[in-house]
């Protein structure tokens, strides 16, 4: 070998860790036995399984550590390699193959003894060394020891963190393989030997569905996805098919060749009981909240008409009992009142008076307000609901309008009757209660029943004891009894002062025909309150005038007459309520020439000559 190649390749290997305490004089006779070989890209300088029996140094090029397709590493420019060959002939632990064009320094195990036998310099530097290493493996593996104790410590505090939490902690594979559970996990789970097993298995369909989903969504790449919280309650089913709802979260862990999946998991039954519970009081509370408003607002039944008393009379009888009532009568009669006067009058007075009206309510909803729904029942179901009878429990319902009852439902409440119990819609669950029912109706259920509109079982179950609430029209003086309190108790509510009801008053009260009953007198007499002035108003521009009150305009006109003017202010008082009441519009179909009966150019002039002018 030339001097001057030889001095380059004892300075490189100087830079050697292996040779750094071996001298340059040593470093000369060890070059004596060097081999340089050059290997091309991609050639194997040895395979996994060969007998090792040189050490090498790269002096040039790249190269790779690998089994098959693994790469451990990747060596270069003054890296070495194959060492333990030089004490031994075990057989290669790994493959080296060149990634480029490389030379590389062989050093056979032979010559390298020889090399140690005859030189005791080189001897020395590469025993020294060697002891340098083995000092540097004990500080290693000191620190080693000092970090497998942390971790030991670590782990310790981990299992007891996860041990202990009343949360269910779940970890599992990428093939839903159970890897660990926690002991609140088991408890759930049903199952003290969950691991190995398909964590899918544990969930109902639709749970397990979405579970499958995320992770999927993980793996696609959606972090968002699988490190969050579960977007919907999850239902876990034992292994002793004890079903429960959890809501908790999805986490993702490790890395490209090994990934986990951990579930943390809380059980909410009894959180859910108690909302149920809340939401049960809370809207019983709203219920007794509406009914004292409407006990404390209400004008109460005011009755010296014999027809009413008899209606009061039959209250008394029934209220003791647990019949069910049918209240007949016109709209604005008071059903309602006389209701509520038969559930206060009886035993269940200190539990809830549940009202629903049957009519007001569209005809898909109907059956969820009655019997209530249990979550996903049907489209837009996200919670479950207690229904309007399980809220009367121990207490009264009062059915308003039940014939407009759809007729599918119609059996469900005669099953309520009859056996007390009914299904929640989407349960198979059977609800028994304890209610009293009255229902009220303006329409003839009788005849309803005979034109096939309303079951006529439920008919007779319903009229077990009928009560009949007179119209307004056929209770003589109560309109002005039930009026003058309808007064007092507006004036004070508007500050205003009170009206007195002349003779002439009490006449057109009692002689209009009230289709719209107490109702209508309600609204007619809050309205004749606010436009009173120092305690008067005139009646004939309140009361609506009707082909019915041409009898009653006869006898107010015999008893006092009108003046001109007085004349004119009631025309013009009348025109305006027409055209109010045709939303202003004279002429054609509806108008309010037709509702008056004139011509319609008779009535524009009327407007013109009078100065009505439409208010903007």
């Amino acid at each position: 070998m030339p001097s001057t190649n030889l001095d380059n390749i004892i300075s490189f290997l100087t830079r050697i860790p292996f040779f750094s305490e071996v001298s340059k004089t040593s470093l000369a006779h060890l070059c004596q036995d060097l081999k340089k070989e050059t290997f091309r890209n991609k050639e194997v300088i040895f395979e996994k399984g060969d007998v090792g029996d040189a050490m090498y140094v790269i002096l040039n090029g790249r190269v790779k550590v690998h089994e098959n397709q693994h790469i451990f590493d990747y060596l270069s420019k003054g890296d070495c390699f194959g060492e333990y060959a030089l004490i031994d002939n075990q057989t290669r632990s790994a493959s080296i193959t060149a990634m480029e064009e490389s030379t590389i320094l062989k050093i056979e195990r032979d010559r390298f003894i020889g090399l140690m036998t005859r030189d005791n310099g080189f001897a020395q530097g590469v025993l020294a060394v060697m002891i340098k290493r083995h000092r540097e493996l004990d500080t290693i593996q000191k620190h080693l020891a000092a970090s497998k104790n942390k971790l030991e410590i670590a782990g310790t505090k981990m299992n007891g963190l996860i041990n202990g939490a009343m949360d269910a902690i779940i970890m599992f594979d990428k093939d839903f393989r159970i890897v660990l559970t926690n002991p609140s996990a088991n408890l759930l789970l049903e199952n003290e030997d969950a691991k190995g097993r398909d964590v899918l298995f544990f969930f109902d369909e639709t749970s397990a569905e979405l579970i499958k989903s995320l992770v999927v969504s993980g793996i696609e790449g959606d972090e968002k996805a699988i490190n969050s919280y579960l977007p919907k309650i999850i239902k876990v089913v034992g292994s002793n098919e004890t079903e429960t709802l959890n809501e908790g979260t999805i986490s993702k862990y490790g890395n490209d060749q090994e990934v986990f999946y951990t579930l943390i998991l809380r059980n909410i039954e009894e959180r859910l009981i108690a909302e149920d519970k809340i939401n049960l009081l809370t809207t019983q509370t709203q219920y007794l909240e509406e009914e004292i408003k409407e006990l404390t607002s209400s004008y109460g039944i005011l009755a010296k008409d014999e027809s009413m008393i008899t209606v009061l009379n039959l209250v008394e009888q029934v209220a003791k009992t647990d019949a069910t009532v049918l209240i007949n009568g016109e709209t604005g009669t008071g059903k309602e009142l006389v209701a509520r006067a038969i559930h206060k009058a009886s035993h269940r007075n200190d539990k809830p008076l549940v009202r629903i009206n049957c009519g007001a309510i569209p005809a898909n909803l109907i059956e969820s307000e009655l019997f209530g729904h249990e979550r996903g029942a049907f489209t837009g179901a996200t919670v479950s609901r207690k229904g309007r009878f399980l809220l009367a429990d121990k207490g009264t319902i009062f059915l308003d309008e039940i014939g407009e009852l759809p007729l599918d439902l119609q059996p469900k409440l005669l099953r309520i009757i009859q056996e007390g119990e009914f299904d929640p819609v989407g349960s198979s669950e059977t609800i028994k209660v304890d209610v009293r029912i009255i229902a009220a109706t303006h329409r003839d259920l009788f005849k309803h029943a005979n034109e096939g509109k309303f079951r006529e079982d439920l008919y007779y179950r319903l009229n077990v004891f009928p009560v009949d609430v007179p119209a307004l029209r056929d209770r003589g003086n109560d309109t002005c009894l039930i009026a003058e309190q309808m007064i007092q108790q507006f004036s004070a509510k508007l500050n205003k002062p009170a009206i007195a009801l002349s003779d002439a008053d009490r006449l057109l009260l009692s002689s209009y025909h009230w289709p719209g009953n107490v109702r209508e007198l309600q609204n007619l007499v809050e309205r004749a309150v606010i436009v009173s002035q120092n305690g008067k108003i005139n009646w004939s521009t309140i009361i609506p005038v009707s082909s019915h009150d041409a009898n009653t305009d006869i006898k107010v006109e015999e008893e006092r007459i009108l003046t001109s003017q007085e004349l004119i202010k009631l025309e013009k008082e009348n025109i305006l309520r027409a055209l109010r009441q045709t939303k202003w519009k004279i002429s054609g179909k509806n108008g309010a020439a037709q509702l008056l009966k004139l011509p319609a150019t008779t009535l524009a002039s009327k407007i013109k000559a009078l100065g009505i002018e439409r208010p903007v």
